[in-house]
This record gives structure tokens, C-alpha cells and sequence, in this order.
């Protein structure tokens, strides 16, 4: 029988790096057994372990990895995209999780990595206020308010290009760094509102803050896609055929996720012992995407994880136009779509 992926939580802090010191290592069960010729691979995930990550944990689970002969040996948490990225880029891992937007920030700056599947059709970022304090209809509501922002990653991509993309000067705004998560800076009125992922934060937000006022970044020319998973030009060029097998793995972990979604966050839940209590957390997360973000008209034709050219390149112009990235990368640089074409196929 094959040995679980050794799962390692990130630590925050350095309390908690000497709590997760003595976890590291932990797993959930094993699934089926491999060959023993199987390729080993790392993951890279961009944060903490949330819903959307859960098709990894089922793949493996499911023995769809050792299906496509792969043993996954860890599972890593990141602290951002922006990170993950340049770890992928750098070696460190063979597939990575990441808001695709922020890989074409990476690509701008020679990052070799390429989006092989759009996990999340459309981004699920917005910006969160209680609403019993402000109410956000628009980003002219934004003015004056006291914003939360990490200044690197997923979430300050997504608040400089709304911001650009509504004529909003970002002066307008009194900006206080923060460290994720984020919640906890609204929760106690440090701040007036925070960029947010609908899918990840707004369950936890709701339970600690009350009533949120969202804005969503796609009704107000944040159109692209959300989360996806990449991986390096060497490996697309080098192993083809593992890029391809992994894919495989991924979406029947993706679409098993999606017809079973309690079942995987509790495979999820059970991946380490720090996250036993989270299943019902995780699910929330999962529903959230499922009825919003998995599925969109391109993958009722294409297949789950399908991109299309045309999406790609209204992200590039915006971060362009918008001035977040100074260097245009052409679609071709960002994503290699076979992959996804090639299993629809099948």
C-alpha cells in the first residue's frame, strides 16, 4: 500500500511553527497503490488548506494520482500566490496552486511557469466592509475608507486593478499593511474593509464580523479567471507526459468534488489533525464554488478547467492598461490549454 502525501502546514508565527513542528507529516489515509515506476511529484498549494484545494486531497485519496502512475509526496502551504509562484519557478515543487491573474504578474517579471487549467471560472475576489457600518454598491464607496492590504499576492493585484480599472485614486484610501488572514483586521475594526475571497473568507467572515456589504471585483471589470493550477515551462517541455497524467488526476478529483462535496471536505478534514474540525467549514467553501466559480458556458462545451484564449488576454490588458504589470506577456507565455483539451478528449 502506498504512504499518504506528507502534508505540511505553514506556520504564521513562530508559536505556531513549534505547534506544527511536532504535526508535520501527518496525512490522510493512503489510497491506491501506485507502480513502482510512478513519478513523484510535489504540490505547492498558495495558502492555508481551504475548500478549493480539496480535489488534490480527493485525487489522491480516490487513487486517481496512482491510477495516472504518480505518487504525490508533499503537499505544501504557501502564504500567497505571489510565493508559490516563484517557488514552482525556482524548483521547489512540480505543480503549483495559484490566482492566475497574479501568474501573469510572475510571467511580467520572467517567472518560467504557465497556467495548464482554470480551477476557478471567474475570480471570486471582491472587497468586504460590515455592513452595518459600510455599504459598498460601488468602488466610489470605497473612498475614504480605511483598507487592509498585503502588499504582494493575489489579493493587492486584484485591489490596485479595481481600483484602476474605476478611476479610484488609491489616495483616495487611508491603506494599512496587514498580514493575512485578513479577517481578523475587520473583525475588530482596524480596518473599514479588506479585498476577500467570496468562496474562502466570506463563511469565516460572516460568523465573526455579522452581515458583510461585498463588492465583487467581475461586476466592476475584474473579469478573469480565479484559481488555477500551473506548473513550469521545463516540466511542460521536458514531461509532457506527466503534465498530462496529472491533469487527468486533477479534474476527475475536481468533478468528484464537485458531485460529492461533503465527502471531500472531510477528506480534506482528514488530512491533518489540526484541521479534523473544519469539514463543515470546508464544505461551505466548496458549495460557494461549486454554485458560482467551477462551471461556467466554456467548460459546458470545453470540459472543467478549460481556458480560453480571449480571457487570457482581457486579464493581460487589464493589469497592463491598469498599470499593475509593465510588461505585456502574450497568451501563449501565461497558458498552455492542451492539456485540459487532450483530457476532454479522451
Amino acid at each position: 500500500m502506498s504512504r499518504a502525501p506528507r502534508f505540511v502546514l505553514a506556520a504564521t508565527s513562530l508559536a505556531a511553527l513549534a505547534a506544527l513542528t511536532a504535526c508535520a507529516g501527518g496525512g490522510s489515509e493512503p489510497g491506491p497503490s501506485a507502480p513502482a515506476d510512478a513519478d513523484h511529484i510535489t504540490i505547492q498549494l498558495d495558502y492555508q488548506p481551504r475548500g478549493l484545494h480539496a480535489p488534490l486531497f480527493v485525487a489522491e485519496q480516490q487513487g486517481f494520482f496512482a491510477d495516472e502512475g504518480i505518487v504525490v509526496d508533499d503537499i505544501l502551504t504557501g502564504t500567497s500566490s505571489g510565493d508559490t509562484l516563484r517557488l514552482v519557478g525556482q524548483g521547489q515543487g512540480d505543480f503549483g496552486v495559484s490566482d492566475l491573474p497574479t501568474l501573469v504578474v510572475a510571467r511580467s517579471q520572467d517567472v518560467p511557469v504557465k497556467a495548464i487549467l482554470a480551477t476557478n471560472q471567474s475570480s471570486p475576489l471582491a472587497m468586504c466592509a460590515k455592513a452595518d457600518k459600510h455599504t459598498l454598491n460601488s468602488p466610489k464607496d470605497l473612498e475614504g475608507l480605511k483598507v487592509g492590504v498585503q502588499s504582494s499576492g493575489s489579493t493587492y493585484v486584484f485591489y490596485k486593478a479595481l481600483l484602476a480599472a474605476n478611476g479610484i485614486d488609491p489616495s483616495a484610501l487611508t491603506e494599512l499593511t496587514v498580514n493575512p488572514p485578513y479577517e481578523s483586521y475587520l473583525v475588530t475594526d482596524q480596518v473599514d474593509t479588506v479585498p476577500c475571497y467570496t468562496d474562502a473568507e466570506v463563511p469565516i467572515l460572516q460568523k465573526s464580523a455579522g452581515d458583510l456589504s461585498i463588492l465583487m471585483g467581475s461586476e466592476f471589470g475584474y473579469d478573469t479567471y480565479g484559481t488555477g493550477i500551473f506548473t513550469t515551462d521545463t516540466m511542460i517541455q521536458e514531461n509532457p507526459d506527466l503534465v498530462q497524467r496529472f491533469t487527468n488526476a486533477y479534474l476527475k478529483g475536481l468533478q468528484y468534488t464537485i458531485d460529492n462535496p461533503a465527502e471531500a471536505a472531510k477528506t480534506l478534514a482528514d488530512s491533518d489533525p489540526q484541521l479534523a474540525d473544519k469539514a463543515p467549514l470546508y464544505e461551505q467553501q466548496l458549495q460557494a464554488d461549486i454554485d458560482n466559480t467551477f462551471t461556467s458556458a466554456d467548460t459546458e462545451a470545453n470540459g472543467l478547467g478549460s481556458m480560453d484564449d480571449a480571457t487570457w488576454q482581457k486579464t493581460i490588458d487589464l493589469l497592463f492598461g491598469q498599470g499593475v504589470i509593465s510588461t505585456e506577456p502574450a497568451v501563449a507565455d501565461v497558458q498552455d490549454p492542451t492539456f485540459v483539451t487532450a483530457d476532454t478528449d479522451n
